[in-house]
């Protein structure tokens, strides 16, 4: 079968010489209708965040069971299914708790398929437990594929301000790509505080308007700070969710959130920021959230289903992964790029 493989620092090949699995014990075998394409795949290929293994890319996967193992009992051949990312032991309490993206072993083990392991971005995937699936009923599978992480991922952060989302409160959104113009949705569904959103290009900018910013404000802009606590005024922002995660989005984070307020840093941009006793407000909460639960994953699908949140995606075939890939390097993919065996 045809996959995009993974066989070290920058060297990534599409291939067509690779057998399908088969499904053992509580594995199953998925026919793949879309891989998301992440930016987190640029941290593997070119930063060398995983190495010393070769393995199938794609970690945001959506398909049709194929072929189930003896000891599957709750799936049947031809159900659209999406893959939850992160692959626990399945046994410590955060894996009982669902939350496999805060497993006890993370340190031990591979980050899930895709990202050590064998992913999607191929014409089938072996999924190791049926645990990991989650049905999707009536949705799309490759519209639906991005879900697992340009929606949970955001879906998670969010939902663990909810509390402070107040409709007399801002919160500000950071960077409106792949995951930001979710979080924008989910946002605008699900609380009520005024949303305020920052990118640098004006294209960014009017997009976050039509997904419901109430006020857009470019991030580049020297008194970027200050046009934002102008609109907020002296509380400042109850919630800054950063989805670069680079040193002057970080700084830029401190300047605007307010006492006891939540600065939540999702991107994976690198960025440093050295801590001292008064470069935050007091009881500002200052936190790196990774990826969501499963029960999280349901509850987004749920959105989906609803057509409360939907990801703007482009199509491109496996044969494309590289060039894919370019694009995202250049900033010039609009959403999310899935591929399509």
């Amino acid at each position: 079968m045809k996959a995009v493989r993974f066989f070290g620092h920058k060297d990534v090949r599409v291939v067509n010489d690779l057998e399908i699995p088969q499904p053992q014990g509580d594995e199953v075998l998925l026919k793949i209708g879309g891989a998301g394409v992440c930016h987190s795949d640029l941290h593997v290929i070119d930063d060398g965040v995983v190495s010393g293994a070769v393995f199938t890319l794609g970690h945001e996967n959506a398909g049709w069971v194929e072929a189930v193992g003896p000891a599957v009992k709750d799936y049947k051949k031809g159900e659209a299914v999406l893959v939850y990312g992160p692959w626990g032991c399945g046994h410590c309490k955060p894996c009982q708790q669902s939350k496999e993206n805060y497993c006890d072993h993370q340190s031990e083990q591979a980050f899930g398929g895709g990202l050590g392991l064998n992913g999607g971005m191929a014409e089938y995937m072996l999924v190791p437990s049926s645990r990991l699936l989650v049905p999707i009923f009536d949705l799309d599978p490759v519209i639906a594929a991005p879900l697992t992480d340009a929606a949970l991922t955001p879906y998670a952060a969010i939902k663990r301000s909810l509390n402070k989302l107040m409709p007399d409160e801002y919160v500000v959104v950071i960077g409106i790509g792949g995951l930001g113009h979710v979080a924008l949705q989910i946002l605008r569904e699900m609380s009520g505080a005024t949303i305020i959103a920052c990118d640098i290009t004006a294209d960014r900018l009017a997009f976050a308007k039509s997904l419901g910013a109430a006020h857009v404000v470019n991030s580049k802009d020297a008194d970027a700070a200050t046009q934002i606590n102008k609109i907020t005024g002296i509380k400042k922002a109850k919630v800054v969710l950063d989805f670069v995660g680079a040193s002057p989005t970080i700084e830029l984070g401190t300047k605007i959130v307010g006492l006891d307020g939540d600065l939540t840093i999702i991107g994976l941009g690198g960025g440093l920021f050295q801590y001292n006793m008064m470069g935050l407000p007091f009881g500002v909460n200052m936190s790196n959230p990774y990826w969501g639960s499963r029960t999280e994953l349901m509850e987004v699908v749920g959105l989906a289903r609803q057509k409360k949140i939907h990801i703007e995606i482009e199509k491109f075939k496996l044969d494309q992964a590289l060039e894919v890939y370019d694009k995202l390097r250049q900033g010039k993919i609009k959403g999310r790029a899935v591929l399509v065996p």
